[in-house]
């Protein structure tokens, strides 16, 4: 694991509350790191809501796998996270990891099988010997407390360089209920879906097809409009998890995702997950500069978005990024090269505030030195108009040093 934190971390790190409902625990149990935590239990009291959204990738891993048909039952009593080992890549070895941790968790919680969901971060193709932490699950389950959040998120970290939480509330009736998240990733970073691991509890009352359908409303604009590298990982695994304990106290039941009761929380929610989704890119793998890439009058929305990545995916921009050259031609070749519709003559850049170019050929008032200015801020906005329609969509990436070169030639190590 890096040994300096980035400097885009948070100066201070969110004060979570305890979420009723939700206990959570750490253990070390030596996966592969030394010294640390690695192993991370939430413990549901009552069956609580969940949906999810899970990578794309055509090789996911064992818990993924495992998350998928238990996601269709809606309800979950526990959660097993840990870091060092993804399992994934690990065959008929890491379905019997999977299933001796849920067994070990749904004796250590009191639940059946189908309510455990698993994670797993770290190494691809090495196999998982899940009875390191199945024997402790035991203990955290009876010493798990309601505020471990920080603790927890810094269990699941893998090459992070510090821990990534957000909390928020919104009003049900009347009545405040409060949404905690945590999230890991910091390379192997690219939508669909986002890639890393997220967990977000809630103690709303929410059915589990009305937090689906917030929680897929959503990614699109906040965990799947990150990259870091462009890779899409075999793990990504993003939960959410509604207690309902606020049902006590007078807040209704979210039955439908369009229910007016509804506007304030799935707010929040959307809120949270743009949070935690650019702490991801602020951790990014040797990062030392936030970009917000928005792609405006595009053909379509969709159009606007495979731009908007073309950009922050090019290894010449996120390298002109890092090096604070103000060389905007990469642009125009990054969004040369999307695929979708553009009309060179039509075409504008920002840097910042800074209009680079314009109707096809760099701005006449064009400033190199105010342009270097803006590449020399810690967070970089970069603007670009195609002028040929509606469509605009909005990307977070970082950019690309030799620290990411370092940090992956050494992953293993």
């Amino acid at each position: 694991m890096p040994t300096d934190i980035s400097p885009l971390a948070p100066k201070s790190y969110a004060e979570l509350p305890p979420v009723t409902g939700v206990r959570i625990e750490t253990a070390a149990a030596g996966i592969k790191y030394k010294d640390r935590t690695d192993v991370m239990l939430m413990v549901f009291d009552k069956p609580a809501a969940v949906a999810g959204v899970f990578t794309t990738s055509k090789c996911p891993s064992a818990p993924v796998d495992f998350c998928r048909s238990n996601l269709t039952g809606g309800r979950a009593r526990a959660l097993v996270v840990n870091s060092g080992n993804a399992n994934a890549f690990t065959g008929q070895k890491g379905r019997a990891a999977t299933e001796l941790t849920a067994k070990s968790a749904a004796a250590a919680v009191g639940c059946s099988q189908d309510e455990v969901f698993l994670a797993s971060t770290g190494v691809i193709g090495e196999p998982l010997d899940a009875g390191k932490f199945a024997t402790v699950l035991d203990q955290m389950a009876a010493s798990a407390s309601g505020d471990r959040w920080l603790d927890a998120a810094r269990a699941i970290m893998t090459t992070d360089t510090y821990p990534k939480v957000a909390t928020r509330t919104a009003q049900i009736d009347g009545v405040t209920v409060t949404l905690n998240g945590m999230a890991k990733g910091a390379g192997m970073i690219a939508p669909d879906m986002a890639t890393m691991l997220s967990f977000i509890v809630t103690d709303a009352a929410i059915d589990p097809s009305a937090l689906q359908a917030m929680l897929s409303r959503h990614v699109g604009s906040t965990f799947n409009a990150v990259t870091v590298d462009s890779d899409t990982s075999t793990s990504d695994t993003l939960l959410v998890f509604a207690t309902g304990a606020a049902g006590e106290h007078g807040a209704g039941t979210i039955h439908s995702a369009s229910d007016p009761q509804a506007r304030s929380f799935s707010k929040a929610l959307a809120d949270l997950m743009e949070d935690l989704a650019i702490q991801i890119v602020r951790d990014g793998e040797g990062a030392r500069k936030q970009v917000e890439i928005t792609v405006t009058g595009a053909a379509s929305a969709k159009a606007a978005g495979r731009i908007a990545r073309s950009i922050a995916n090019s290894p010449l921009v996120k390298t002109a990024v890092a090096g604070e050259d103000a060389n905007w031609g990469r642009i125009v070749m990054a969004v040369g090269k999307a695929g979708e519709k553009a009309e060179r003559d039509k075409l504008a850049i920002w840097f910042g505030d800074v209009r680079v170019a314009v109707d096809g050929e760099r701005d006449p008032d064009y400033s190199e030195a105010a342009a270097s200015e803006v590449m020399k801020q810690e967070e970089i906005a970069i603007r670009v108009d195609l002028g040929i329609g509606r469509g605009k969509a909005r990307v977070f990436t970082c950019d690309l040093t030799k620290a990411y070169v370092e940090i992956n030639g050494d992953y293993r190590s």
